[in-house]
Formats: C-alpha cells, sequence, structure tokens
C-alpha cells in the first residue's frame, strides 16, 4: 500500500510539474517554437486588400510580413470579420489583430494594446472653385458653406463640433457624399482617412485638401490577449525601431498618401 501510495504521489507531482511548465510557457514562446505569427486582420482599403491574383496587399500586410521577417519568423494571416474579430483574438484563433484596429478605453477592457504605430483621423477634401477662397477652420465655419457627410458617421459629429455653423447634407454612403461636392453641389466633404486625400488624387481637377492637419486624430495599435507581457514588450520596441527609422511612415505614406498600388488591386473593394 505504502509503495503505491508513493508512486500515486509521484505521479500526481510529475503531472503537475508538466502542468505548471505548460501554464509559464509565454505567448512569445510558443509563437517562437511554432515558427509562425498568426495574425488576424479584415480587409478594406488600403489597411489590407486583395490584388489581382487573390493575395494579401495593403498598410497591414507589409506591417506584419516586415514583423515576421525581423524576427525570424514566417506570417500567417487569417482574414476575420470586423464584428468578430476581437472575440477571434480572445478564443486563441490568432496571435495578434493587426487591423487598423484604434484605441478606446472600451476595447481596452478586453484587450491590451501595444504603442501607436500609425494614426488615422477625419480631413476634408473640398472643391477646388467653391472654396478656392477658404484656407482655415473659420473660412468653412459659416452658414453659406455646405458641408456633405455620411448619414451617421463618427463625421457628422466631426462636422458639428468644427462647423457648428455650416450646413450639413447626409448622405447613406462617401461615395454620394463626394459626388455632391464634385457636382458643385457642396464646398467639401468630410470623411475618414485616406478617403479624402485619395479623393484629392483622383479627381484633382476639382477637388484639394485645405488643411495641413487632420480634423481628428486617431491612434492605431495591435491588439493582444491581456496578461501577454512579453509579447507586449516584443511587439512594442519593434514598432519603436521601425517609427525610429522612418519604415512605418515610408509604407503609411505609400499606402495612405498616393494611388502608385490602384492598379495592383481587384475591382470591388
Amino acid at each position: 500500500m505504502k509503495r503505491l501510495l508513493s508512486a500515486l504521489i509521484a505521479v500526481m507531482a510529475l503531472t503537475m510539474a508538466t502542468v505548471s511548465t505548460a501554464a509559464d510557457k509565454s505567448a512569445l514562446v510558443e509563437i517562437k517554437e511554432r515558427g509562425t505569427l498568426r495574425v488576424g486582420l479584415s480587409t478594406f482599403v488600403p489597411w489590407a486588400m486583395r490584388d489581382k491574383q487573390g493575395e494579401l496587399v495593403g498598410f497591414e500586410v507589409d506591417v506584419a510580413r516586415r514583423l515576421a521577417k525581423d524576427a525570424g519568423l514566417k506570417v500567417e494571416f487569417i482574414p476575420t470579420a470586423w464584428d468578430g474579430i476581437i472575440p477571434a483574438l480572445l478564443a486563441g484563433k490568432f496571435d495578434v489583430i493587426i487591423g487598423g484596429l484604434s484605441i478606446t478605453p472600451e476595447r481596452n477592457m478586453s484587450v491590451l494594446f501595444t504603442s501607436p504605430y500609425a494614426h488615422s483621423g477625419v480631413q476634408l477634401a473640398a472643391h477646388k472653385d467653391l472654396a478656392e477662397d477658404k484656407s482655415s477652420f473659420e473660412d468653412y465655419n459659416k452658414r453659406s458653406v455646405t458641408l456633405a457627410v455620411r448619414r451617421g458617421a463618427f463625421t457628422v459629429q466631426t462636422a458639428k463640433k468644427y462647423f457648428p455653423k455650416a450646413k450639413l447634407r447626409q448622405f447613406d454612403d462617401e461615395a454620394q457624399a463626394f459626388q455632391e461636392v464634385l457636382n458643385g453641389n457642396a464646398h467639401a466633404a468630410l470623411a475618414s482617412s485616406p478617403k479624402p486625400e485619395h479623393m484629392a488624387i483622383q479627381y484633382s481637377d476639382k477637388l484639394y485638401i485645405p488643411f495641413n492637419e487632420r480634423l481628428s486624430r486617431g491612434s492605431e495599435a495591435f491588439a493582444i490577449r491581456h496578461g501577454e507581457f512579453d509579447l507586449l514588450n516584443f511587439f512594442n520596441n519593434w514598432i519603436l525601431l521601425r517609427t525610429e527609422d522612418g519604415w512605418l511612415k515610408e509604407r503609411h505614406d505609400y499606402w495612405f498618401t498616393t494611388l502608385d498600388w490602384e492598379n495592383q488591386i481587384a475591382q470591388g473593394q
């Protein structure tokens, strides 16, 4: 009986040690042993898109691929519906969200955010003829000014905040709002970047960006599960390095301030 009891205790001790070792293994160690970084993202222009060969391209794709390369890892992209991307992360479907996810207190209750690696916001594109004499916020905050926005979007709040005196025309989608400006029926349209910048490039004969700074500023970060501090430290240091050497800015400028990539992209995105 004593021998049996001793054997059982030994087995239990070994099992507990094994469980403890597994529990102590950090997410960073698991990724290193796997040799692959699993990235969750959603497809939307120009963060992540499909090219004409069906491959993922875009700012987020460049970021994830460079991150994995610098770490000596392979990268696996796991496209996920936007409304389910945080639950999928928490369920362990992938290691990190790199998908233009803005930092908010509500989201921070569910996930751990890295330092920001990109900044978005709301910008305004104006009609060259109708608004040629308008270069300041005050110039657009007048009853004689008409602004076009998408109904229900954050841009409505932004327009009311900065231009409370202006007339607002609201549309079901951004394409209609910009068409109103192109048709000469509104002085300017507000939308989340990079839509205004891209429209100003595409219709450079009619539109321009009057402000150097965006009307609002958002901060995008990687998102990981709470408690994964080794992984957080790794990501933060990578963001710091690629920010200081200018690589993140160069890639962001390429995808957000030019349309040099437009011919690569499959239609309908």
